[in-house]
């Protein structure tokens, strides 16, 4: 694994991730992490990704770990930051992949970046704020609800919510809880130093779900991967389907005994999807 920092235009920084520098016999895959966590890429993957010929690259979103704050970024604009590693290390064409929030950024990079994204696996992904004919609140645990009103009201909001001391309950199925038993416990690795920043990449994930897109992922050309949970309370499948009923070329694997952890069991058939499209 190779870490670096990458110094953008705009004088921002990415501490960016890459697991087989200069490797150009591999597939670039773009990894968005999940909220709140690093930008690692996904260790309990890296056994099928080597075998798969797969390249992983990836970043700190914003206000995370070694990444600059951007407040009011959004899927578009994280988009730009994609584009801008890739560019960095010389990668033309790449496939994406995401988790929890993740999948929703992975989406934003195939929209905003059109033929340069090969494919999407969107694992647990939120649908956008403003999807039409969606009761987007529906089936959330209530610690979600509120902390994404907390974010519809506005930045300086969700900020208070976030330093009030107030307890998040995900509510994890029984299934979820025993993917913290194996392989997948490389979640606490990413999530518990994800913050030593402070708040705001948390902050402004949050805010960015709320917020217009800037990009339209009704446009996304890319074959599409939609994996989703149906006991999942902190994204419910309901956001899934409505991301298969609108995207253009769109399957979704709806798995109704899985929750939002224990649908990363679905990440190496994710990743052998992906190798299927891109040949």
């Amino acid at each position: 694994m190779n870490e670096s920092d990458l110094r953008l235009a705009d004088g921002r920084t990415l501490h960016v991730y890459d697991t087989h520098p200069g490797d150009d016999g591999r597939l670039p895959v773009v990894w968005h992490h999940g909220t709140p966590n690093l930008g690692a890429p996904p260790a309990p993957l890296f056994e099928a990704s080597d075998w798969l010929g797969i390249r992983w690259v990836s970043f700190d979103r914003p206000g995370y770990g070694g990444s600059t704050p951007a407040p009011g970024r959004t899927m578009s604009s994280v988009a730009g930051d994609v584009a801008a590693v890739a560019d960095s290390l010389g990668i033309d064409r790449f496939a994406v992949v995401g988790y929890s929030g993740g999948g929703s950024y992975a989406l934003g990079s195939a929209a905003a970046l059109g033929d340069r994204v090969e494919a999407v696996v969107s694992l647990a992904g939120i649908a956008p704020y403003d999807a039409d004919g969606l009761d987007w609140f529906a089936g959330m645990v209530p610690s979600g609800v509120l902390a994404l009103e907390a974010a519809v009201r506005g930045r300086a909001a969700k900020t208070a919510h976030e330093t009030s001391g107030i307890e998040y309950d995900p509510e994890f199925t029984a299934a979820d809880l025993a993917m913290f038993e194996g392989p997948w416990r490389w979640l606490g690795s990413v999530a518990g130093p994800a913050q030593d920043a402070g708040p705001y990449g948390h902050i402004d994930d949050d805010v960015s779900y709320v917020l217009p897109w800037g990009c339209d992922p009704i446009s996304i050309a890319a074959p599409v991967l939609l994996v989703h949970g149906g006991e999942d309370g902190v994204i419910p499948s309901s956001h899934g389907e409505w991301l298969a009923d609108h995207l253009p070329d769109a399957e979704l694997r709806l798995d109704p005994g899985l929750g939002h952890i224990s649908v990363l069991s679905y990440g190496e058939d994710g990743l052998e999807w992906i190798r299927e499209q891109t040949g």
